[in-house]
């Protein structure tokens, strides 16, 4: 590679590198508690969970459990509800002033089969909420996440050009080599692109899918209106079902389950909510394989007939969001994957953190004592290397 070409690519790598690398290093040290949420919470005493009973123990109605998740909060209307992943025992009822998408909500926990509130667990406020909304949105909506979704880009820029700058850097050391002999910021610079080496491939995926979840709000709009428009062309012109003339909640369901057999429900989402239609209850069902549980089958139900209307297949833009949002957090092999996310997770803070040092450092070279000068070897660093740049200098 000729000496322009290196120019080019160290100007795109060091300004890409120093505008995404403080946000880049926030979203990991955010990153790293949401990794192990669930333990998290269970620790902290703020995870919710169903007593044991008897296996087969019957479960009541839902439309009972909604009633009494309502009890608790008459003057709000049911906008979502949901199952945990690994128990049905368990509902959690989310409850607004009104359907639209709203940061005012409250959640209520019911024993699926005794209808005892188990709690009004908040998770609008604590520790992790805090480091959740950092790393989502930083506290800031939708123009949060489309700005980390550009920082995204950015680190995508920097890892790119940083395995084009590698190798002529390494042209003159052995592969993993770190000069531990020489100054510390050449020893720093070598242990930089050790880890940058290590964490290539981890830090490209987590960084693509990241970039993806920033544009879930944008691709579910584009899906209602491009899919869910089409199939609700019968119901032009009809007000939203109101709620004292929707059909019993529990047979809808059943409908739902049978319409998709072999399934799980995931969440279901009421009438005039951000994932239905104001004519609809919307089961999303997910699969009982490990990859096939972290797709969703949407199933639409009328509201007034529970009478099931469509059931139609995700566009492969919402699979590749669905895909990427548990990869992004490590939430495919359980403990194992998390633990290797999370050093990994470590490594890139320590490249991110020795970058942003070796930028600061770089005009303030640390001068060698005389007597090593004399002994001391020119490094194959040398000035025609271009500068590192806080985030990846030679990243590969």
């Amino acid at each position: 590679m000729n000496s322009r070409k290196i120019k080019t690519w160290a100007w795109v790598h060091k300004w890409s590198s120093l505008v995404c690398t403080l946000f880049m290093l926030l979203l990991c040290i955010t990153g790293l508690p949401l990794i192990f949420t669930h333990e998290i919470r269970h620790l902290l005493g703020t995870e919710v969970e169903a007593p044991k009973m008897a296996p087969g123990t019957p479960h009541i109605s839902l439309d009972r459990v909604l009633e009494i998740a309502k009890a608790r909060h008459p003057d709000r209307v049911v906008q979502f509800a949901s199952q945990a992943d690994d128990d049905d025992n368990l509902w959690f009822v989310t409850l607004t002033h009104t359907p639209e998408p709203t940061d005012d909500f409250k959640s209520v926990a019911v024993d699926a089969r005794t209808g005892v509130v188990l709690a009004q667990p908040k998770f609008d406020e604590g520790f992790m909420y805090v480091m959740y909304k950092l790393h989502v949105d930083l506290f800031a909506g939708l123009p949060g996440k489309l700005f980390l979704g550009f920082m995204g880009l950015l680190l995508l820029l920097a890892i790119v050009s940083g395995v084009v700058l590698y190798s002529p850097f390494m042209r003159k050391l052995d592969f993993g080599t770190v000069r531990r002999d020489k100054r510390p910021r050449l020893k720093w610079l070598d242990l930089h692109n050790l880890l940058g080496v290590v964490t290539l491939v981890w830090l490209f995926v987590v960084g693509s899918t990241g970039m993806i979840n920033t544009w879930a709000d944008l691709l579910i709009k584009y899906w209602q209106h491009d899919q869910l428009s089409a199939l609700l062309a019968p119901y032009k012109g009809e007000p939203t079902v109101p709620v004292a003339e929707r059909g019993s909640v529990q047979r809808s369901m059943e409908a739902a389950m049978q319409r998709a057999p072999d399934t799980k429900l995931s969440f279901i989402a009421f009438p005039g909510t951000s994932f239905s239609s104001p004519h609809h209850t919307t089961f999303f069902l997910r699969g009982n394989e490990p990859f096939t549980s972290k797709l969703y089958q949407p199933v639409l139900v009328d509201a007034k007939t529970a009478e099931v209307t469509a059931a139609p297949k995700l566009p492969w833009y919402l699979t590749a969001l669905l895909v990427s949002q548990p990869l992004h957090f490590g939430d495919y092999g359980g403990m194992p994957m998390q633990i290797i996310w999370a050093l990994l997770d470590i490594a890139t803070i320590i490249v991110l953190g020795s970058g942003l040092y070796l930028w600061l450092k770089r005009g303030n070279p640390v001068p060698a004592s005389p007597k090593a000068a004399a002994h001391e070897k020119p490094a194959p660093d040398a000035s025609s290397q271009p500068e590192p740049a806080p985030a990846m200098k030679a990243q590969a």
